[in-house]
């Protein structure tokens, strides 16, 4: 989201987008900095800037985003090649700090308090395919999870009004995209900074009415605030997909206390039985943390035994990261990183296990499938194969639908028969329908 309307800001502008860093005089790496793995992405892709530029091939090199937001003095002393650093809250001055970057003057670490929130008069250049896109309904998050870095680098939480959240919607729609993914860092509380109430399920039911809206996806709702109400509008509204992604991080009740996560085992036991009960078919995706400083075997066990018993259609595993400036960083007991790595990989070939067998028993079913690409690299008979995802499947997270058959194109919805299922993925064959 922040890399296309930085993209769209500077194409507003009068500034050329090119599609290779070695063809661009000024190269920008918008980074993200939530966990060491993130941070050394965008290290190494700076690294590799720094080397083109070395051999003349780029100019300058900005910085942008989560990073040196983050560490921004550290950035400037250890990377001397690059020439600008600018933090979240920066993107309305981006093209003034290009302009005096192109006169070869070196920036100052532009550095704000986050308080930067788009809207739908900004100007956004999509990097997604044209038939999904990303709404971000709110910025930054006003929960204090003890391993969680996102409230120092984004801010506090602060919505959108739904009146900007449906124009924008209701453009992207006109435009031909036919899923809308509502995200923020915290969408279940989305409007009780500026209504006074989470206003999230009046949100969504104005926006599944919105005229040619195909699918609409809500994205990491926290399990604290997700209310009755919201569940009956995902219930209620056909248009929206019956997806819920919860992100649990434990069941342990002390690891969840020590994490600073407002939720009891039983709260979240009662709230996925509630989910399941009023929503027929709805496919549960978590995010859960091993490696909590202080995880024992038994505390882990106890996660395992969970995930048996739940068997969440979509799951994610993560190791804790230990990032400095958190609460969680000066715990006791923090966990080796191979132990770390093993409960990862045990919690995941159960989940694999899991999924294999929810996707066996979907072979039969009919379903929609809306289809993202053709498959690259094939062999000539399995012409006519391509990627798609049923309401079950988040673009980029998730899992996908081989789908053949003809008349099929990017950007369809079409009706499919599941014929065969995998750990994650599943094989269809677009149904053909009688005149």
């Amino acid at each position: 989201m922040d890399s296309e309307i930085i993209l769209g800001t500077l194409k507003k502008s009068g500034y050329k987008i090119s599609d290779s860093p070695s063809g661009a005089d000024i190269a920008i790496v918008n980074t993200c900095s939530f966990i060491e793995d993130a941070k050394r992405e965008s290290i190494d892709v700076i690294l590799d800037l720094i080397e083109l530029k070395k051999k003349g091939k780029l100019k300058h090199i900005l910085v942008a985003g989560c990073l040196p937001q983050r560490y921004g003095g550290e950035l400037k002393d250890e990377l001397e090649e690059v020439d600008g650093f600018a933090g979240v809250d920066a993107i309305k001055v981006l093209p003034a700090l290009i302009k005096r970057l192109a006169k070869g003057h070196k920036s100052d670490i532009i550095l704000r308090e986050p308080r930067y929130l788009y809207n739908d008069r900004s100007p956004r250049l999509s990097i997604t395919p044209k038939h999904y896109a990303y709404v971000k309904i709110s910025e930054g998050c006003s929960h204090r999870c003890s391993f969680c870095i996102i409230p120092a680098i984004r801010g506090r939480h602060r919505s959108r009004t739904v009146g900007s959240v449906i124009r924008e919607s209701r453009s992207l729609i006109g435009r031909g995209v036919k899923e809308i993914n509502v995200i923020g860092q915290d969408t279940s509380v989305y409007g009780k900074d500026i209504y006074g109430r989470w206003a999230l399920a009046g949100l969504l039911r104005k926006l599944a009415r919105l005229k040619g809206a195909n699918w609409i996806r809500l994205l990491y709702g926290h399990p604290g605030h997700f209310t009755d109400e919201l569940i009956s509008v995902i219930a209620e509204e056909g248009n929206i997909c019956k997806y819920v992604d919860l992100p649990i991080q434990h069941i342990n009740a002390r690891i969840l206390k020590a994490m600073g996560r407002p939720t009891s085992p039983e709260h979240i036991r009662e709230l996925i039985c509630k989910i399941r009960k009023k929503i027929p078919g709805v496919a549960l995706r978590t995010s859960v943390i091993v490696g909590f400083p202080g995880e024992s075997n038994k505390e882990f066990g106890e996660l395992l035994d969970f995930i048996k018993e739940t068997r969440f259609e979509r799951l994610g595993a993560f190791t804790y990261s230990m990032e400095e400036g958190t609460s969680a960083a000066i715990l006791k007991g923090q966990v080796r990183k191979s132990v770390k790595r093993s409960r990862r990989d045990e919690l995941m070939v159960l989940q694999s296990e899991i999924s294999a067998q929810n996707n066996m028993r979907m072979i039969g079913r009919e379903m929609d499938v809306l289809i993202d690409e053709p498959c690259r690299g094939l062999k000539a008979d399995d012409k006519g194969m391509f990627l798609g995802r049923t309401y079950m499947d988040a673009p980029e997270v998730d899992g996908n639908v081989f789908v053949k058959g003809a008349g099929i194109k990017t950007g369809d919805i079409v009706k499919a028969r599941i014929v065969d299922g995998y750990e994650y993925d599943l094989v269809a064959e677009k149904v053909q329908r009688r005149e």
